[in-house]
């Protein structure tokens, strides 16, 4: 069993985590308003169209840009050495500057937003100057896991790879950002400038969801059934196609066509490198169904049925339609359910409240629950040919089928929210003081 073996290690993951939570406080509330603006009936009555595209950048580098980085860094602190504490901190201070200067920045005048993958941005100066706080802030946090990190047990050899994959992921976006002539298609120009960096960062969230589901399991008396060495090694595995994104930055230039096909494949061919530890997850699973349901137990079924539904998905993409965002709701929300669960298990270790009570219970199945509905509706939609970063009349809902579709979306988004708001509403019960 992993142990958090220093107090400033125990004082920084704790201070990442709220940085986490208050990520996905500002995310949940722009959610809200993202489902209303594309949900029938509903989109007519406030129309939210204009609003929507700023809200959606600004949802979704919250929700997945720094709250993931966010909670990398928790794993990172809690299973480093402790060394080096003033490294996190000085990364924790940028991380938590820039998220403020982003949640304030669309209420500033020419926040014009633009929709390219992983990372949208608002095309104003404060939203950039929030890009590189964070950058910086999650550099400093990812140098300083590479430092202190000991490959003394599987879940540490995973931890410790997932931070390759981030400092790759940073490398790539700062190379880009150097090597790609600037061009007048901004939305283009953006799309190329995160491609790599992106791709990269997928093998982090991916790797680090295996390390939260192992973590979970461990922590319940019933863990991998598998050596340390063993599962060390489906991790090295799994990273395997890493080295990939300094060979693709080197063989061609960054930002052409063949830059961007190759990181398509690197996609497509190195995720099934995960399916080892993808198995190992589903035994793990099998293993614990004995065990009296609890708060991370719940975590990680959803979690696993989510990310494998958005692994399935991913291979039926045909066309810009709503079957992408379909793909990766349910593969980020996988990695969002783990980190969840895993941090049920980590709050008691960082000095915080037990999550109990039937909230906690059922939290991970009401938020996972109305994901699946969310991603069934944008998949069914996407099949009748709805076209994906729209809102409001420009969807064009003409058959009743897109409707149902769009309306399970609508549902299955709302339903999310509250189960969202429930897991902020445990965390906090779990860390708010207590009187003696």
């Amino acid at each position: 069993m992993i142990e958090i073996v220093s107090d400033s290690s125990r004082k920084l993951a704790r201070a990442w985590l709220w940085l986490g939570l208050t990520a996905l406080i500002g995310s949940g509330l722009l959610a809200m308003l993202l489902v209303f603006s594309r949900t029938p009936g509903i989109q007519d009555v406030f129309p939210l169209k204009d609003f929507f595209r700023a809200a959606l950048v600004v949802h979704v580098d919250l929700s997945v840009a720094v709250w993931f980085m966010a909670f990398a860094a928790v794993i990172w602190s809690a299973v480093g050495s402790g060394a080096m504490p003033w490294l996190g901190w000085a990364g924790l201070g940028a991380a938590a500057a820039g998220t403020m200067v982003m949640m304030v920045s669309p209420f500033f005048p020419g926040a014009h937003p633009l929709l390219n993958n992983y990372i949208p941005v608002l095309q104003q100066p404060l939203f950039y100057a929030s890009l590189w706080l964070l950058g910086a802030g999650f550099l400093l946090a990812v140098l300083r896991a590479v430092a202190t990190i000991k490959l003394d047990h599987a879940l540490k050899t995973g931890s410790f790879l997932g931070a390759i994959a981030g400092l790759l992921a940073l490398g790539a976006f700062f190379w880009s950002w150097w090597a790609v002539p600037r061009i007048d298609d901004d939305k283009f120009y953006h799309e190329v400038l995160f491609w790599g960096g992106g791709h990269a960062l997928q093998f982090q969230h991916a790797l680090l969801m295996a390390v939260a589901w192992f973590w979970i399991a461990e922590a319940r008396g019933r863990p991998v059934p598998l050596s340390r060495r063993a599962l060390s090694a489906l991790f090295w595995i799994a990273a395997v196609p890493l080295l990939a994104v300094p060979a693709i930055y080197l063989m061609v230039p960054a930002g052409s066509l063949p830059h961007m096909e190759l990181f398509a494949k690197l996609m497509e061919w190195g995720h099934p490198y995960m399916g080892p530890l993808i198995l190992v997850g589903l035994v793990t699973l099998w293993r614990n169904r004995g065990i009296d349901s609890y708060p991370a137990k719940a975590a990680f079924i959803a979690s696993f049925v989510l990310f494998a539904i958005g692994g399935v998905l991913g291979y039926m993409i045909r066309g810009a339609n709503v079957v992408i965002p379909a793909h990766y709701h349910g593969s980020t929300v996988g990695v969002t359910l783990a980190f969840m669960g895993l941090a049920y298990v980590l709050l008691p270790r960082l000095g915080y409240g037990e999550p109990v009570g039937r909230m906690a219970k059922w939290q991970a199945y009401v938020y996972g629950g109305g994901q699946l509905i969310h991603v069934l509706g944008l998949a069914w939609s996407g099949g009748y040919g709805v076209q994906r970063k729209v809102a409001g009349a420009e969807q064009m809902l003409t058959t009743l089928p897109q409707k149902i579709g769009m309306g399970m979306m609508g549902l299955g988004g709302l339903i999310a929210v509250i189960g969202g708001i429930m897991f902020i509403v445990v965390c906090l019960k779990a860390m708010w003081p207590r009187r003696q």
